[in-house]
């Protein structure tokens, strides 16, 4: 009797010992994935079973309950996290719940342009797919009271750079951290600004950079143009800057800036009001926060476009050397063969 108890023992000790092998080699085995990947998305709130048999349907896990004991012996099952997995060949059933534990979801990229407005901004955030919308608005003034931000306006408030982001997000979370970005490197820029600049805060500079965006998109040139409209606040002399003017008339303008434009008086329009417009005209880069930061010296007091298509423009010290150089861009426009 004793014997045959000592021979069941030992054959159920080798059964589990059997089975803790060949579950280890079931986990370690590679999973049946596709060279194009697999993805996986897990709700919120999903169990490990409900994952597992998903899995199973997929063709994926072959054993789901196996799956889900052992994330249960393993204290994992209560860990998985919601959210979109992408999971590549090679890849085990250890593997994989580690990735579901781990969190590791899939991330996708928003690019937000230097130079963008908020009616920029919406409209591309309007485009994605996998950003959960919940803002409506382009209004720049509506969107600051919506985010919370502590300007008037949401212009000029965003910082440019693609943000990475797991489906689900909102487009006002994604706008909020792009805020904090640009908070953070305006700090940065105005605690290391030169001396004796004639800007009274940082959201002057942060109006100035946005426009030295627009004016430009050479970065050798974002300083010298920095200069010229520093040493105008100086003087009390007018920015007389067509991007300001441009953003003041809205949807009324046709892409054509005329004399009527440049007269018809709006809070931005720098020709017939002196000093900054009241806000950024649109998200400046880290280029143009610098060069409104530290402007190139010299004595430059206009700049006009060169004509030559590549962006380019002449700076002159006079006004009767920007006259001429006025008429040269003109004669450039002109020499153009039509199309």
């Amino acid at each position: 009797m004793r014997r045959q108890l000592l021979i069941l023992i030992a054959v159920i000790a080798l059964a589990i010992v059997a089975g803790a092998v060949g579950l280890r080699g079931w986990l370690h085995a590679p999973l049946p994935i596709a060279p194009s990947g697999y993805r996986l998305e897990v709700p919120a709130g999903a169990s490990l079973a409900t994952v597992a048999r998903q899995l199973s349907a997929d063709g994926i896990v072959a054993a789901p309950t196996l799956l889900t004991l052992y994330g249960r012996l393993s204290g994992q099952a209560s860990r998985i996290k919601a959210g979109e997995y992408v999971f590549n060949t090679g890849l085990t059933a250890h593997g994989l719940l580690a990735e579901l534990v781990a969190g590791r979801v899939l991330l996708h990229g928003f690019t937000l342009v230097e130079g963008w407005t908020v009616a920029e901004i919406m409209a591309a955030l309007k485009k994605s797919e996998v950003l959960e919308k919940t803002l409506e608005t382009a209004d720049a003034t509506v969107l600051a009271t919506r985010l919370g931000l502590e300007f008037p306006s949401a212009e000029g408030q965003f910082l440019p750079e693609t943000y990475r982001f797991p489906r689900g997000t909102t487009d006002a979370e994604l706008l909020r951290r792009a805020h904090a970005a640009m908070q953070k490197a305006l700090a940065t820029v105005w605690e290391g600004r030169d001396p004796d600049l004639p800007l009274q805060s940082p959201y002057e500079l942060l109006v100035l950079a946005s426009i030295i965006e627009r004016e430009t998109a050479l970065a050798a040139e974002r300083p010298l143009i920095a200069g010229v409209f520093m040493r105008r606040l100086r003087k009390g002399m007018l920015l007389q800057t067509d991007p300001s003017v441009i953003y003041g008339l809205g949807e009324q303008f046709d892409g054509n800036l005329t004399r009527r434009h440049l007269e018809t008086d709006t809070p931005w329009n720098t020709y017939t009001r002196p000093g900054l417009p009241p806000t950024p005209i649109a998200s400046p880069g880290a280029d143009a926060l610098s060069a409104a930061a530290h402007p190139a010296p010299g004595t430059a007091l206009f700049f006009v476009a060169t004509g030559k298509g590549d962006g380019s423009h002449r700076f002159s010290t006079t006004l009767a050397e920007h006259q001429e150089a006025v008429r040269q861009y003109l004669a450039t426009l002109r020499a153009r063969p039509r199309q």
